[in-house]
């Protein structure tokens, strides 16, 4: 099934990045002279995308003067806002209305990836009911560690792993594709133990549940502009 739908997680201000978003949101931060949304919605259009809800909250002005209702691009946006940061299971809560009954790409709005990807996440298979990006050699404990079968089929999903805890080389890379389905294991959430509600732990149910939730290794660049060190590292290239 061909998505066309995306849900793009823009609400966050990104407190690593410290002076960088005094006045401005994360995701419109510039990398290589453009706002990183701008390069995630250039490299989903690419790929057939056309609808776009656009999650802001802090300076989410900022988002809504640049994008407007995306007429200017040749695309559908619209916007929802986080009041609360409490997580990104309770997030997506958000793109339920905008959903509907269609399949959706959900993206984080500092996740940079080769364009070559986007076309793979853009198709699901019928017996796929979620996708789930993952990059090999990071570091697991600055994010989720995805565990799979022999055939790249997720069976757990972990937040920022602890000492002693199993370790996996698959690195949770912040940009999924689902079914409707999903929205029936984010509501069940209950806080984490970081007192959040955490899409990791619905994937992990949906697994759980029977689903076929498969892992793809993306190709190519992918970075998680975290950081000024990284935001530097990707500028000088």
């Amino acid at each position: 099934m061909k998505i066309t739908k995306a849900v793009l997680l823009a609400a966050g201000r990104g407190t690593r990045m410290r002076d960088l978003t005094a006045n401005a949101p994360k995701p419109m931060i510039k990398v290589r002279g453009k706002p990183i949304l701008l390069h995630i919605v250039e490299g989903l259009q690419r790929a057939g995308i056309k609808d776009f809800l656009i999650i802001i909250g802090y300076h989410g002005e900022m988002v809504r003067e640049y994008f407007g209702d995306g007429t200017c691009f040749g695309l559908r946006i619209s916007y929802a806002i986080q009041t609360v940061q409490d997580g990104t299971g309770r997030v997506v809560e958000l793109a339920r209305e905008f959903v509907g009954a269609e399949p959706f790409i959900l993206h984080y709005g500092d996740i940079l990836v080769d364009l070559q990807n986007y076309e793979r996440l853009a198709t699901l298979s019928p017996e796929t009911e979620a996708i789930v990006t993952v990059k090999g050699n990071e570091d697991v404990s600055k994010g989720g560690a995805v565990f799979v079968n022999k055939r790249m089929e997720v069976t757990d999903v972990r937040e920022k792993a602890k000492a002693g805890e199993p370790i996996s080389r698959w690195y949770n890379a912040g940009i999924y594709s689902f079914r409707p389905t999903i929205f029936d294991f984010t509501a069940k959430l209950q806080p984490s133990p970081r007192g959040e509600y955490e899409l990791t732990d619905a994937i992990r149910a949906l697994a759980e549940s029977g689903k076929k939730v498969q892992a793809i290794e993306l190709e190519g660049e992918w970075a998680d502009v975290r950081d000024p060190e990284i935001l530097a590292r990707l500028n000088s290239l």
